[in-house]
């Protein structure tokens, strides 16, 4: 089948937004790798920074659940925050998603810990109320990817977690994880980063949650230099990994794509990075660059410079053959080296 590309490139409050088509690439190694009359996926692609009027699909590529990555740069300022994120989960509801993900610190980045832990609330706070009536109102799954949140124990520790909260589309939150991975690193010319500062490290892993693109595991920014944890999530039925982030602008361009190509590569998942992106504010940046990997390891979706969104649709009965046709977890040998990320109980 040929590959059409189709761009319909228009501008709106501040966004940008390019749509692209991409059906079935023409890889000849690609389709004897995957064996005799297993196909590429169709996958539509959006890539970013927004505003859409028209498109042009087959009726086939529909049938298939939409997907929105929100980039964002955050600041300590929430108010600002919470009207850019509404505007883009707004965006990806009229383009037709039926789940947005937000990145890591998508509520704000402060300048330093003591400010962090001022302006951190619970989940039962202000903030998630607001995002609460978004999803009711948008009608849409939101992956609020790193919230910070004051626990039931903060009266005696004085510290947060950094939690990955799913609503439905009727507001409710459905599942959360709380990061387990903490940042404490030192990268020269990145400067320092020390979470465990103002955080806590959550105590446990998520079962796999179920949404309308499929089941989804929950993870955090540097838990994707884990692949133990990824292992246990698809393990324990995950289709997509999702890794909201805030990567640097030293790890960012050498580490950051390459990491998410071997999750998705080495789980068979699709993997979904909502990332930040540009100067928070004088003493911080981030690298952006958000994407949605397929489960072959290909980028499917890409934002561009800046604030903004991208699209991808999620076919599950591609990752169903794939995983048929290479079925690298039947091939593995716990007895030689033992389970690298043990199903969760």
């Amino acid at each position: 089948m040929t590959c059409k590309l189709q761009k319909h490139l228009t501008e709106e409050r501040g966004f940008n937004l390019m749509l692209g088509f991409i059906i079935r690439p023409p890889h000849q190694l690609l389709s004897l790798l995957l064996c005799p009359g297993l196909r590429i996926p169709r996958l539509s692609v959006l890539c970013a920074q927004p505003r859409l009027r028209a498109m042009a699909v087959s009726s086939s590529s529909w049938e298939l659940p939409l997907v929105a990555v929100c980039q964002v740069t955050s600041t300590p300022d929430k108010e600002q925050n919470f009207i850019t994120c509404a505007e883009l989960i707004r965006e990806a509801a009229r383009l037709g998603a039926c789940l947005a993900f937000l990145p890591e610190a998508f509520d704000f980045i402060a300048r330093n810990p003591e400010e962090t832990l001022h302006l951190s609330e619970p989940l039962g706070g202000n903030l998630l109320g607001e995002y609460t009536q978004l999803a009711r109102e948008c009608g849409l799954w939101l992956s609020l990817g790193g919230f910070h949140e004051r626990g039931q124990d903060w009266e005696q520790t004085q510290k947060i977690y950094n939690c990955h909260v799913i609503l439905n589309n009727k507001g409710s939150v459905v599942a959360t994880y709380r990061k387990t991975h903490l940042c404490d690193v030192e990268i020269p010319g990145q400067g320092p980063m020390h979470e465990s500062n103002s955080t806590i490290p959550g105590p446990s892993l998520e079962s796999p949650i179920s949404t309308p693109a499929g089941k989804i595991g929950l993870a955090i920014c540097y838990d994707m230099r884990f692949p133990e944890l990824s292992l246990a999530l698809v393990q324990a039925g995950a289709e997509i990994l999702t890794y909201p982030s805030a990567f640097g602008s030293v790890t960012g361009p050498a580490h950051w794509e390459v990491l998410l190509r071997a999750r998705a590569i080495e789980s068979q998942c699709y993997v979904v990075a909502a990332a930040q992106c540009g100067r928070h504010h004088e003493k911080r940046a981030s690298y952006g660059h958000s994407m949605v990997v397929d489960p072959w390891g290909t980028v499917v979706a890409r934002c561009s410079e800046g604030p903004g969104l991208c699209l991808a649709r999620i076919d599950l009965n591609y990752l169903r053959r794939l995983r048929q046709h290479l079925p690298v977890f039947q091939h593995r040998r716990p007895e030689l080296y033992g389970h690298l990320g043990h199903p969760l109980s």
